[in-house]
């Protein structure tokens, strides 16, 4: 069923990135999953998913990140739900790899046939394509720029809804990394830190949204 087209712009123009929070407002278990399962259900490069959601509810972490990340000390404690997204280790996603092979059969339940021709084809992707596997960086940063798909997702789901969401980038990228893997939070193995997000009900009416005219970024090639 088609949405209507002035409630999904209406959405972004009520998006912004909330500064203070109400910290009397909670968003309902109901709305709070169906945000994160537009995050779950959302798009990535071959459909290998390379994130992880986490939901930090655990208060002592609470106080690390707001002693670690200026971008969430003034929003952590305040907001309903903080959500800090992992974006897999580039070790996880050779094409020879178990999770790799996991997606493909297990998750995708491509035919056997079908899964080593698709394979060879991502190999080819990250190895000559894009050139990942030689630079543990590109491959990092590739992954997170998967999970940046479902952070948009997330932002705009909760904007559809009435619910505030800014993406927080204001940290140590490497020291609440490593901050987080200290308290057990994830294997570093596995994951790495890509970006986090505040969720909740603005405490103030933000200013007037600006940006650049349409024209401005919208090139037409004829």
């Amino acid at each position: 069923m088609p949405i209507n087209k002035t409630d999904v712009i209406n959405a972004f123009h009520y998006r912004h990135a909330c500064k203070a929070y109400d910290p009397t407002k909670k968003i309902s278990e109901e709305d709070f999953r169906f945000i994160l399962e537009t995050g779950r259900l959302s798009p990535s490069s071959f459909g290998f998913e390379p994130w992880k959601f986490l939901v930090i509810e655990n208060q002592q972490l609470k106080q690390m990140i707001k002693d670690l990340a200026w971008g969430a000390k003034d929003k952590i404690m305040d907001c309903s739900h903080f959500v800090v997204i992992l974006a897999r280790q580039p070790e996880t996603l050779l094409a020879d790899g178990e999770y790799v092979q996991h997606m493909m059969q297990n998750i995708h339940h491509i035919p056997e046939e079908i899964r080593n021709i698709r394979q060879n084809f991502y190999r080819h992707f990250t190895e000559q394509d894009f050139d990942l596997v030689n630079n543990s960086r590109a491959f990092y940063d590739w992954a997170c720029r998967q999970s940046y798909i479902a952070m948009a997702n997330m932002l705009t789901s909760a904007a559809m809804i009435g619910i505030d969401s800014p993406p927080i980038e204001g940290f140590p990228l490497e020291k609440m990394h490593n901050a987080f893997v200290e308290q057990g939070v994830y294997d570093p193995k596995c994951y790495k830190l890509s970006v986090m997000i505040a969720f909740g009900y603005r405490l103030h009416e933000p200013k007037e949204k600006t940006r650049q005219a349409f024209d401005d970024v919208v090139q037409w090639i004829k």
